[in-house]
């Protein structure tokens, strides 16, 4: 709003919820009262929302503190629907507190069309319930239009966004883990007008085993990660912009917004589905299990360093390939064929000119992180920022397993990266080049990207989940702030 944020724009008396008093709503969108008990406030941006008109009413939709208490400034425990209903006798003050209250919301950018991607079949499969009882009665106060896709398979979200015709929302939400959340990017990216589709925000509602990506966003502000929170960041409408990270073997991509792991995490996220009947704790069990039974791997990684972090490492030369920017492309690539290539093709970067540096293995664990939480209890890379250009990398090369078992369990606070054996830094482009257990050289290990299976190598568990890429060489490079996303800030 264009209003200072004191001036006074409506003052009034009516009943409030059958309470007389004297309303006041300023420039600022505070509506402040007094119900004779104490000094009340609704501030429409956080507060508010919706509103209905019924005859000589007008119900306020809002959310309010658990316990009765509302306040205009600080951070709030448990949140609870409430209506303040205001009974307005003229009709002449009814028509302009209504037209003021909708001028105002309306200068919020809310969105007003959101299509809906539920998944069923994610953790412990009750997204549907949290749908049904936590995201559709909120966003029917918010006067939002919704259209729902249950997923139905693997990768379904993915081609639905590949053709919906986005003119119709103002943003897709994903009900789900953080699959689904991927699959929209990667189908946001693989349309041939994805320069102006990857615009599109992303909502994200927690509803899934990991749930990295609601629980970065929503504890970015100190909130608690729960359907309602998240459902009040979409309805809120604010955005913040998220990179996006282009891994690429040859001319097979893929597009991550979470995290890469290999070794130690990986094979925990892929090899205990095999538990998955034990539901989350299947990580904890597994990751004993894995301890216990250490393994290593050979195989390197290049990295091109953030500002600062130029130490780790020993210099290097780029031996991968060029990224597919739009004139960024490998010199043995003809002309034509660029012009045959659709869809997103990777950040416009020269890597060859890059500053590179190398670090060699054996390793226990490589996990590159693009928000700070993998898991509503994984603090991954505690200094990891949305939109700062950088991938966070931890690396561990040996560890007893003592001093490792003490480490994991210290992810919940993000204090393994302070561990001796870990090193933990930023880079803006990465190449891994995966090798053998060190153990048993015919058995490789399992590159896993945002929760699914990107490349495995020899003897490694076998799932349902196929391979997109071989286990060999692979880079990635990062787009800084290439996405939208609903954000509580």
């Amino acid at each position: 709003m264009d209003q200072p944020e004191s001036q006074l724009l409506l003052s009034d008396r009516f009943l409030i919820n059958g309470t007389p008093a004297s309303v006041n709503f300023f420039g600022d969108g505070k509506i402040r009262w007094s119900d004779g008990d104490a000094d009340r406030c609704l501030a429409v941006e956080r507060d508010v929302i919706g509103f209905a008109s019924e005859g000589s009413r007008i119900r306020i939709r809002a959310i309010v503190e658990n316990g009765g208490g509302f306040c205009c400034v600080g951070r709030r425990g448990n949140l609870l629907r409430k209506d303040f209903v205001f009974e307005i006798a003229s009709a002449d003050s009814h028509r302009l507190w209504s037209q003021k209250l909708r001028e105002y919301i309306d200068s919020l950018g809310r969105p007003k069309r959101l299509f809906v991607f539920v998944n069923p079949y994610g953790g412990k499969k009750s997204a549907s319930k949290i749908f049904q009882d936590g995201v559709t009665p909120l966003l029917k106060d918010a006067d939002i239009q919704i259209t729902i896709q249950e997923t139905k398979h693997q990768l379904h979200a993915k081609a639905v966004t590949q053709t919906l015709d986005l003119s119709k929302y103002d943003g897709l939400v994903c009900v789900s883990g953080d699959g689904i959340v991927v699959e929209v990017v990667n189908g946001l990216l693989e349309r041939d007008d994805w320069d102006s589709a990857i615009k599109m925000p992303i909502g994200v509602v927690p509803a899934g085993t990991g749930n990295g990506m609601a629980k970065s966003l929503l504890d970015s502000v100190g909130d608690r990660c729960s359907p309602i929170n998240a459902v009040l960041a979409i309805i809120r409408g604010h955005k913040r912009s998220l990179d996006v990270a282009t891994i690429r073997q040859g001319e097979t991509k893929f597009f991550s917004v979470l995290m890469l792991a290999w070794g130690l995490v990986a094979d925990i996220d892929i090899e205990s589905e095999k538990y998955r009947w034990m539901g989350s704790a299947r990580l904890d069990f597994y990751a004993l299990r894995r301890i216990l039974h250490l393994r290593k791997y050979n195989g390197s990684i290049s990295f091109v360093p953030a500002p600062g972090f130029e130490a780790f490492g020993e210099p290097s030369t780029y031996k991968g390939e060029s990224t597919g920017g739009p004139n960024a492309f490998s010199p043995s690539q003809e002309g034509p064929l660029k012009v045959q290539q659709h869809g997103y093709q990777g950040p416009g970067i020269e890597l060859e000119k890059l500053q590179w540096r190398r670090i060699d293995g054996p390793f226990v664990s490589i996990w590159l992180h693009n928000v700070p939480w993998g898991g509503e209890d994984t603090m991954a890379a505690p200094d990891a920022k949305f939109s700062d250009g950088y991938l966070d990398l931890i690396i561990m090369r040996d560890c007893p397993k003592l001093p490792l078992l003490a480490s994991m369990s210290e992810l919940n606070k993000g204090n393994h990266v302070k561990s001796p054996h870990v090193m933990y830094f930023k880079v803006k482009a990465f190449v891994l080049e995966p090798g053998y257990r060190t153990e048993d050289p015919t058995k490789g290990g399992i590159i896993d990207s945002d929760g699914e299976v990107l490349a495995r190598g020899n003897g490694t568990y076998k799932c349902d989940q196929k391979s997109l890429m071989a286990y060999d060489s692979l880079q990635i490079a990062v787009d800084q702030g290439l996405a939208t996303v609903f954000s509580p800030i």
